[in-house]
C-alpha cells in the first residue's frame, strides 16, 4: 500500500485507530506520519488556493523531510466552539454567545460544529451538527464558578478525534484566565496538536494591567503553536470579518503529511517549519509536536 493510501486509511479509521488510553494519556492516532493542516494567505489575509505540491517543503529540526501526502482539496471541517461561562466572564457571556452565532452562520453546507461551555466543569450544550441554528440551551448560560480552559481544550480534542473530518478546529471564546483545570496548558496544547486541531482564540477579557497581558499571552500561544489565529476584539465588524476569514481558511487549507526521518521515541519536542516557494505569503501551521516516548 502506498503512502497516500495509508494516509487516507488513517483518516477513514481515525475514530477507531486509537491507542487504548490510560488515565492521563494524550490521545493519538497509531501512525508515524506527521500531518500538517496549513493556511496560506496573501498580505491582505486572504486564503491562497491553487499552490502545487512542488512549491512546498517541510523541515523538522532543520532537516528537510520527504512529503508523503499532499492535498489542496476544499473539504468539510469539524469545529468545537468553547464558550467561557466562568465568573470572570460576568457581563460578557452574551457577547460570547453572539460570537458563536456569527461563526455558525458562516459555515458551509457540509461543515459540522459542536458547542461546549466551561466554568468549573466542561459541558456539551450542542452536539455535532451541520445545522446553523443555535441550541436554546446556549441562551440559558450564565457566568459562574471557576475556569477550566485547559480541560475544555482537552475535551474538544478528544471529541474531534472521534470525527472523520481531517480538518479540525477549536474556537475558544474566553478571557484566557484558567483557575481550576486538572490539566496544564502544555498538556492541552499537546492534546490539540496530537489530533491535528487548529485553535482560534478570541479575547473576551475586560481587565487592564499585567493579568490581562498574561491571559492574552495564553490565548496567543494556543493559536500560534497550532497554526490558528488570535482575535483581539470580541465584537463588531472586525469580529464578523474574522469569522468569515476563519471559515474560508479552514475550507481551503493544504494538508501535508511526512514520515519523520528522526525515529527516536524520546518524547522530545520536534520543531516544524513549512516553506512555500513563492513571495509575499503568510504561512500558518503547527509549530511542532512531541515525539512518542518509549515506555
Amino acid at each position: 500500500m502506498n503512502r497516500a493510501a495509508v494516509f487516507l486509511t488513517i483518516i477513514t479509521l481515525a475514530a477507531v485507530a486509537i491507542h487504548a488510553q490510560e488515565e492521563g494519556e494524550i490521545v493519538r492516532i497509531d501512525s508515524s506520519l506527521v500531518i500538517l493542516n496549513a493556511t496560506i494567505t496573501d498580505l491582505e489575509g486572504r486564503p491562497v488556493a491553487g499552490l502545487l505540491r512542488d512549491r512546498f517543503s517541510v523541515f523538522e529540526d532543520g532537516v528537510e523531510q520527504k512529503i508523503e501526502f499532499f492535498s489542496a482539496e476544499e473539504t468539510p471541517f469539524a469545529a468545537v466552539i468553547l464558550i467561557d461561562t466562568s465568573g470572570s466572564m460576568e457581563g460578557r457571556v452574551s457577547m460570547a454567545r453572539a460570537a458563536a452565532i456569527r461563526f455558525l452562520a458562516g459555515l458551509r453546507e457540509n461543515d459540522v460544529s459542536s458547542i461546549y461551555n466551561f466554568d468549573s466543569k466542561v459541558t456539551q450544550v450542542q452536539e455535532f451538527s451541520d445545522l446553523r441554528d443555535i441550541d436554546e440551551r446556549v441562551f440559558e448560560l450564565k457566568a459562574r464558578g471557576m475556569t477550566v480552559l485547559n480541560d475544555a481544550i482537552v475535551k474538544a480534542a478528544e471529541e474531534l478525534n472521534k470525527r472523520p473530518e481531517k480538518r479540525r478546529a477549536i474556537i475558544v471564546l474566553s478571557d484566557g484566565a484558567d483557575t481550576y483545570s486538572r490539566r496544564s496548558a502544555d498538556y492541552a496544547l499537546k492534546a490539540a496538536l496530537n489530533v491535528d486541531a487548529v485553535i482560534y482564540t478570541v479575547d473576551m477579557s475586560a481587565m487592564d494591567g499585567g493579568r490581562q497581558v498574561q491571559n492574552i499571552g495564553v490565548l496567543k500561544n494556543y493559536a500560534e503553536k497550532t497554526g490558528g489565529r488570535f482575535i483581539a476584539t470580541p465584537g463588531g465588524a472586525q469580529m464578523r470579518q474574522a469569522f468569515e476569514q476563519i471559515v474560508a481558511e479552514l475550507g481551503t487549507q493544504y494538508t501535508i503529511a511526512y514520515d519523520p526521518k528522526n525515529t527516536a521515541n524520546d518524547g522530545k519536542w520536534r520543531a516544524i517549519e513549512l516553506r512555500v516557494a513563492r513571495k509575499n505569503l503568510y504561512i500558518r501551521t503547527r509549530k511542532g509536536y512531541n515525539a512518542p516516548k518509549s515506555k
